[in-house]
């Protein structure tokens, strides 16, 4: 019998517990067909732990997700708490809970569905073969810098800091390139070398660190040349790495390659296999309790749990084709419908997804 892996399910705010909901369906069936046990433990996150505990990360919940094998999250905030003290608000608790469990890297796909073609606004022999990876170094660079309010010869002025080390560029870049070896074997490094010295000590990194993986196809690629490259040619990209504010920008642009926020999943990364695993779409208020969300992101945020952390490729493989054979019929959520009155909801969505993995 396979070991018990544990889980914290982190529901969130929002349409956060439908989708989860719709995930844990997707564990009961992994359980069902390839033998795998999962032992999952719920926890108080974002919003509604400001509302119930008073702080978004509450310790019980960071001792939960400490204790376990992965995290999944279905999503936090929203307006209710949007003029809160800093320290109360559900977007600080992420960036603590990051910081607490060592997580320093974001890994997002953004996969092209030929029966989504349609769903984007780029053209659809542009989008053929789009399978990329964005790999975003989280906890440094100019977020984490040092910031300066001061007078200046031309009134007050703003000062923030990006800085990297060595190590925390080298720790990123390795696992760049072990995603790579998993999949077409090419790395695209983002930088602004031309301009920045963060930018040439992280090229220079990289270049060390490649010798470790020959291979692995590198290529470096200047910020602006990859905005416009992923709109150009994004079939092109297989896995791209790149620092902190760089991976923020470039990634929602990928993101928007597939058509809908409500298809991609996220998995943000730390040492060894522990990941937390979300999709990239927010709480979306303004639907929750309709029943009317796309679980997708969060079914496929399962996927890249079992990838990642787990070495569950056969699972993996299940639910992605799964999902596909869905698309492929033509069955859709409001957020990706062309005739929205035949759009079905959320937990027929995970229904019709779980019937197709077999």
């Amino acid at each position: 019998m396979a070991d018990v892996k544990k889980i914290a399910v982190i529901a969130g705010d929002g349409i956060g517990p439908e989708v989860v909901a719709e995930a844990l369906k997707v564990l009961k069936k992994t359980e069902e067909l390839f033998g795998y046990r999962f032992e999952t433990e719920h926890a108080l996150f974002g919003g509604i732990a400001i509302d119930e505990k008073g702080t978004p990360l509450p310790q019980d919940t960071l001792d939960i997700c400490k204790k376990a094998d992965a995290v999944l999250l279905g999503a936090v905030g929203g307006p209710k708490w949007d003029n809160n003290p800093k320290e109360l608000r559900p977007e600080t608790g992420l960036l603590g809970i990051r910081k607490a469990l060592g997580l320093f890297s974001n890994i997002r796909p953004a996969v092209v569905f030929d029966c989504l073609k349609e769903a984007s606004t780029l053209k659809p022999e542009v989008l053929e073969g789009t399978d990329l990876i964005v790999v975003r170094e989280l906890t440094g660079g100019i977020y984490f810098g040092d910031k300066l309010r001061r007078e200046g010869a031309g009134g007050q002025e703003a000062v923030d800091t990006c800085v990297y080390s060595v190590a925390e560029v080298e720790r990123i870049a390795r696992q760049a390139f072990e995603i790579a070896r998993t999949r077409r074997k090419k790395l695209a490094s983002v930088d602004k070398a031309n301009v920045l010295e963060t930018s040439r000590l992280w090229r220079e990194t990289v270049i060390r660190v490649s010798a470790d993986y020959p291979d692995v196809e590198l290529e470096h690629v200047l910020v602006d040349n990859c905005a416009m490259q992923l709109l150009r040619r994004p079939s092109s990209f297989d896995v791209i790495v790149t620092e902190n504010m760089f991976g923020d920008i470039l990634s929602d642009e990928a993101a928007m390659l597939t058509g809908s926020i409500g298809m991609l999943s996220s998995a943000s990364l730390g040492e060894g296999s522990f990941g937390l695993y979300e999709p990239v779409h927010g709480s979306a208020p303004d639907i929750a309790g309709l029943g009317v969300a796309n679980p997708i992101a969060t079914i496929l945020s399962v996927a890249l749990m079992f990838h990642l952390t787990f070495g569950y490729h056969d699972a993996a493989d299940a639910i992605e084709n799964a999902v596909k054979s869905v698309l492929d019929a033509g069955h859709r959520t409001g957020d990706i419908a062309v005739d929205k009155s035949k759009a079905i909801s959320t937990s027929a969505m995970g229904d019709l997804i779980i019937a197709a993995m077999g």
